[in-house]
C-alpha cells in the first residue's frame, strides 16, 4: 500500500517506519492514524519482521495533533462519515468505529510487541 504521510522500508527482518511531514513537524492526522494503523496490522502478519522502529522526518518526531483545522479536527463525521447516534441525537460514543485513534493505534503496537 502506498502512504501519504509515512514511509516504510524493510531491511533485514527490520521494519522502519518514518512520519513524513517535516513541514508540520510531523503532526498527526486522521490520514496518518488510519495509515499507521494499517502498516502495524501488516507487521503483525508478517512474522519475517522481528522489529520495528518509528523515527520522524526532520527536526521533530510528532509534534502531537494536527490541529490547523481548527475545530474540524475534531469533527467525527468529517473524519468518518455518519455516525451511530443516542435517540436523543448525540453521539453514540459506544459506537467502536468511533473509539478514540489513539487507543486504536496503540492495540496495534501492542499487538506487534507479542
Amino acid at each position: 500500500m502506498a502512504y501519504e504521510t509515512i514511509k516504510c522500508e524493510l531491511a533485514e527482518q527490520i521494519l522502519t517506519i518514518t512520519l513524513n511531514r517535516p513541514e508540520k513537524l510531523n503532526a498527526c492526522t486522521a490520514t496518518m492514524v488510519r495509515e499507521l494503523i494499517d502498516v502495524f496490522d501488516r507487521a503483525d502478519r508478517d512474522d519475517e519482521i522481528r522489529v520495528v522502529i518509528m523515527t520522524g522526518e526532520g527536526r521533530a518526531f510528532c509534534a502531537g495533533a494536527d490541529l490547523s483545522s481548527g475545530t474540524d479536527t475534531f469533527d467525527i463525521e468529517a473524519l468518518l462519515g455518519a455516525v451511530k447516534r443516542t435517540p436523543d441525537g448525540r453521539v453514540d460514543y459506544g459506537d467502536r468505529k468511533i473509539s478514540d485513534s489513539g487507543g486504536q493505534l496503540t492495540l496495534r503496537i501492542f499487538r506487534c510487541l507479542k
